[in-house]
């Protein structure tokens, strides 16, 4: 089970962490938090020594109930990052958090490595098409309507049955644009109550029919702090604790802010399981 980014084939047999990178003022955990470019340079450095594989940037918050970004801002906030770390980690896999094909496609002439999608394709006509004529790998998330409306979208007669029926639909689009790396995401906390959240994650393996690589998003989550009645800042071993179990459901690549703590999951996870 290997990816091609940038000519490079990765190996997801071993699981991967993605670390996470917000350029925005207002992401749910580390909003404005990265603004200088020795800030940034900082973090990446860090996640990239700390064992992450990818570096996930995002320039839109896609927290419920988000402001509306225009696609201008968004592309003045990431284009900038993504040659700041290029120039500096020339051999770093960035992600693009983006479900807009304009703001892919300008990222990937910048040197990105992936497109990371919340909406799969939905929210944007020309994304699909914008990714197979890069030919890079293709992160597709399950949620409903838009950041600002998904939390009003959470009645499912069978959510995972629904789900599996969105990825195939959206697998089949892809294909069609010849996407041949395509990865996906059930996309914790997006169109779900937290009740959904956790039936989703404990049927985790019911996506292994799909054949296709499992990415989960669980770090520091509402569904974590609400569960256990914490605070944000108090919520990472919650998130170890999930993305162990992850792991053993099948994910390939767990996305999260603290690279250090999933990368040792990984390591143990590995060791357990030669």
């Amino acid at each position: 089970m290997t990816i091609n980014c940038k000519g490079i084939l990765v190996d997801l047999s071993i699981p991967k962490v993605m670390g996470i990178l917000n350029v925005t003022p207002n992401s749910f955990y580390d909003g404005g938090k990265y603004k200088s470019k020795s800030e940034i340079l900082y973090q990446v450095e860090k996640m990239l020594l700390d064992g992450a594989s990818f570096i996930d940037v995002g320039a839109y918050s896609s927290k419920p109930n988000a402001d509306f970004v225009s696609e201008t801002e968004e592309i003045s906030r990431i284009v900038p990052v993504v040659e700041l770390i290029l120039k500096h980690f020339p051999d770093s896999f960035l992600s693009i958090d983006t479900f807009r094909s304009e703001v892919a496609a300008i990222a990937l002439k910048s040197g990105a490595a992936i497109i990371n999608d919340i909406s799969a394709g939905m929210l944007d006509e020309k994304m699909l098409e914008t990714v197979g004529k890069f030919n890079v790998p293709y992160i597709m998330m399950h949620m409903r309507g838009t950041p600002q409306t998904m939390q009003t979208m959470t009645n499912y007669n069978d959510i995972v049955k629904e789900m599996l029926f969105y990825f195939s639909e959206k697998v089949a689009a892809a294909r069609k644009f010849g996407i041949n790396d395509l990865i996906i995401d059930p996309g914790f906390g997006f169109a779900k109550t937290l009740e959904q959240n956790y039936e989703v994650f404990q049927k985790l393996d019911l996506f292994k029919i799909l054949d296709l690589p499992l990415l989960t998003g669980v770090s520091r989550k509402s569904m974590i702090y609400k569960s256990l009645d914490i605070k944000i800042k108090d919520s990472l071993n919650g998130t170890t604790v999930l993305n162990t179990l992850a792991l053993t459901k099948g994910a390939k690549i767990i996305r999260v802010h603290d690279v250090k703590e999933a990368v040792e999951c990984v390591t143990l996870f590995n060791k357990i399981n030669n």
